[in-house]
């Protein structure tokens, strides 16, 4: 790193790059975003002029492979996040990649042991925003015994994203982009395990309302490759149960949640509001605040700065984090197919289809 300071090379400045992670970076002393790459040259010359980014690179490869980048943000669709990732790595690049770690299980492996052998390296996926604020009190609830033994946990997200026809089919309903990623799934598992054990075992049904869309590049009918409303059941570790309830095509009772039910009590958060109920042992659910104190938030950037400067170990997201959902969400892939469980942690990682 030239002088101290760590430079920054952006491979797919999108919506969420210029949203989230140049303005964040931006905000770090120390920290220098020095290149951009996107799909097409006219969009990396935008951005750069509009971030005043100093490199435009023609490929993902010419930037991965520069001397002058110190790490590497992966903000494309989840087809490059394991080629860029394993090419950074091997380049000596710390990596930060947005979530949706990887197409599948097997590629999100391959990342976890490439960072396993590069250990003076950062590794990090992009984390959930969902319960950010109200990681830290929820937990204190759990530790405290509030839900007593955990019996149940719902997962809801429900929206009207597909609802229409008319809809244009969007890059994460093209199967050669987002592999086995379907709606909100990885994010909302990632967000579950924050408070509940890991699933052993998945039973899964998935579907395609809606067939063929538009695509907006072509104007032509296309494919739907990824489903629109996904229902899973799971079984835990600790014997409890899930139940996941995932829709792009409801009109109504939309909702973005999730809920822990024990012997003692329940926790009712919604993600989408950042509200929490608690209901105890005797006495009705009733919303409770998050204290200001344990109030959390996104400081994605400054974590990952943090961990590259050796500051602090990447805890929200680690690349082991990432893996595991990609498991579950590949497990929900292959237990939809053949309309049977399947057991987690995988043992191998082929196709549904081999």
């Amino acid at each position: 790193m030239a002088a101290g300071q760590i430079r920054i090379g952006i491979v797919g400045a999108g919506q969420i790059t210029q949203r989230r992670h140049l303005p964040g970076f931006r905000a770090i002393p120390g920290v220098k975003v020095v290149g951009v790459c996107n799909r097409r040259r006219e969009s990396s010359a935008r951005v750069a002029r509009e971030w005043d980014i100093p490199q435009i690179y023609e490929s993902w490869e010419s930037l991965v492979e520069d001397d002058a980048i110190d790490a590497v943000v992966i903000g494309t669709w989840p087809y490059l996040h394991c080629p860029i990732t394993l090419a950074a790595l091997d380049a000596g690049k710390h990596v930060l990649t947005q979530a949706r770690m990887a197409m599948n299980a097997r590629e999100a492996q391959r990342m976890l042991d490439r960072s396993r052998e590069a250990k003076h390296l950062a590794a990090m996926v992009v984390p959930s925003p969902l319960g950010l604020a109200g990681d830290s009190f929820v937990r204190r609830l759990i530790d405290r015994g509030l839900l007593g033994t955990l019996r149940e946990v719902h997962v809801h997200g429900l929206s009207d994203q597909w609802a229409s026809r008319t809809t244009p089919l969007h890059w994460r309903q093209i199967t050669r982009y987002s592999g086995f990623n379907m709606l909100n799934l990885g994010i909302l598992h990632e967000t579950a395990l924050r408070w509940s054990p890991p699933p052993v075992q998945v039973l899964a049904r998935a579907a395609i309302t809606i067939p063929t869309r538009t695509d907006p590049e072509t104007g032509k009918k296309a494919r739907v490759g990824s489903p629109d409303t996904v229902q899973v059941f799971t079984t835990h570790e600790d014997e409890s149960i899930g139940v996941y309830r995932l829709s792009g095509v409801v009109r109504h009772n939309l909702g973005t949640s999730i809920e822990l039910y024990g012997s003692r009590g329940s926790i009712l958060y919604d993600l989408e509001t950042d509200a929490i109920q608690v209901g105890r042992l005797n006495h009705p659910l009733r919303p409770v605040a998050i204290p200001e104190a344990e109030r959390g938030g996104w400081q994605v950037e400054a974590d990952f700065i943090a961990a590259i400067r050796g500051e602090r170990l990447v805890t929200r997201t680690d690349f082991l984090t990432g893996a595991r959902y990609m498991q579950f969400t590949e497990a929900v892939a292959r237990s939809s197919r053949s309309q049977g469980p399947v057991n987690l942690p995988l043992s191998e990682f082929s196709s549904p289809d081999e």
